[in-house]
C-alpha cells in the first residue's frame, strides 16, 4: 500500500506476522486531511468522519501542563484556513474519548447545531446522550467491520484518573483498513491488535504528553519507533503534535528520529490542513 500527500522501550513484544499482502484490485481509496492536533477528517465511499474534534480558537482553555515555563494556554494554534470548507462535508463524527482536546466545548457546540450523529464506543454513549448528543454505538455505524480496542492513557494512578480510552479497528469493503489507536501508551493490547489485525494504515498520538507529574501519557519518541518497526506492512500516520502545551514532541524533531531509523517511506507527519491518500 502506498499514502501520498497532497500539499528505546520498556516493553518486549511479540514480533509481527512479516508476510506480504495480496494486492486488491477492487481497493478504493481512502483519505485523511489533519486538521489539529488529534483531529481529523476521514474519508471513504459517501463518508466523511471528523475524528476527535477539538474546534475552539487558540488559548480558549486552561494550560495542561501543572508548572514550568512551557505553561500556556491550549490550543497553541488555530485550525487552518481548509477547515471551514472541510466541516461543511462532515456526515458524522468518531470519538475515541471525551477529554477537552478531543471534543471540546466547540466541537460539542458544533455536532448539536449540526445535528452531527457522534459515534463512539458503546460504554460512553449514554453519557453523551445526556449531554444532549446524538451518540450512537460505532459498531452500529455501517461502515464495515468495526473493533473496538482498550488504549491505555498513561501508566499507573495516571491512567486511572485518565478514564477509559479506546482505540478502532475499521475495515470498510474494497478500503484500506485503518486502526486508529486513540490516546494511549504502548501497552500489549495495542500491539498485539496491530499483529493480529494487520491494519493497512495506524493512526497514533506522537506527542508524549506529560502534565509535569506522572510520566507521559501518549508514546514516546522511542515507542513509536518500536510501534513502526513492530508494523512493517503499515503505513503510519502521526498526531497530536505541536498544537497543546503538554505535548513537547516536534514534527522535525521525528522526521529526523524515523529518518536515522530507516522508517520515512512509512511514516506520514501531515501539516495541519494537508491532505493524505492511501489505497
Amino acid at each position: 500500500m502506498l499514502g501520498t500527500s497532497q500539499t528505546s522501550c520498556e516493553e518486549v513484544f511479540t514480533q509481527p506476522l512479516n508476510r506480504p499482502k495480496p494486492l486488491n484490485p477492487l481497493k478504493k481509496t481512502m483519505k485523511i486531511q489533519h486538521l489539529r492536533n488529534a483531529t481529523m477528517i476521514l474519508r471513504f465511499d459517501a463518508h466523511s468522519l471528523l475524528v476527535d474534534p477539538m474546534l475552539s480558537k487558540p488559548k480558549s482553555f486552561i494550560p495542561f501542563r501543572l508548572w514550568g515555563k512551557n505553561r500556556r494556554r491550549n490550543p497553541l494554534v488555530p485550525l487552518p484556513d481548509e477547515s471551514d470548507q472541510a466541516l461543511k462535508t462532515v456526515t458524522g463524527i468518531i470519538l475515541t474519548h471525551n477529554h477537552p482536546d478531543h471534543f471540546d466545548s466547540a466541537g460539542q457546540d458544533w455536532a448539536k447545531t449540526n445535528k452531527i450523529p457522534v459515534w463512539t464506543d458503546s460504554r460512553a454513549v449514554a453519557k453523551l446522550k445526556k449531554k444532549g448528543q446524538n451518540a450512537r454505538d460505532l459498531r452500529t455505524a455501517g461502515i464495515g467491520t468495526v473493533e473496538v480496542i482498550p488504549s491505555t492513557h498513561g501508566r499507573g494512578i495516571m491512567g486511572k484518573v485518565l478514564g477509559r480510552v479506546v482505540g478502532y479497528y475499521i475495515a470498510p469493503p474494497h478500503q484500506p483498513s485503518i486502526y486508529l489507536i486513540g490516546d494511549s501508551i504502548m501497552t500489549d493490547s495495542v500491539m498485539d491488535a496491530i499483529s493480529r489485525l494487520q491494519p493497512d494504515i495506524i493512526v497514533a498520538p506522537a506527542g508524549a504528553a506529560n502534565f509535569g507529574i506522572g510520566g507521559d501519557i501518549l508514546f514516546s519518541v522511542d515507542e513509536l519507533v518500536v510501534l513502526a518497526k513492530h508494523a512493517p506492512d503499515s503505513q503510519i500516520v502521526f498526531n497530536h503534535l505541536e498544537a497543546l502545551d503538554h505535548c513537547p514532541t516536534t514534527r522535525d524533531g521525528l522526521r529526523a528520529r524515523m529518518h536515522e531509523e530507516g522508517l520515512s517511506n512509512q511514516i506520514h507527519i501531515p501539516e495541519d490542513g494537508e491532505e493524505l491518500e492511501f489505497n
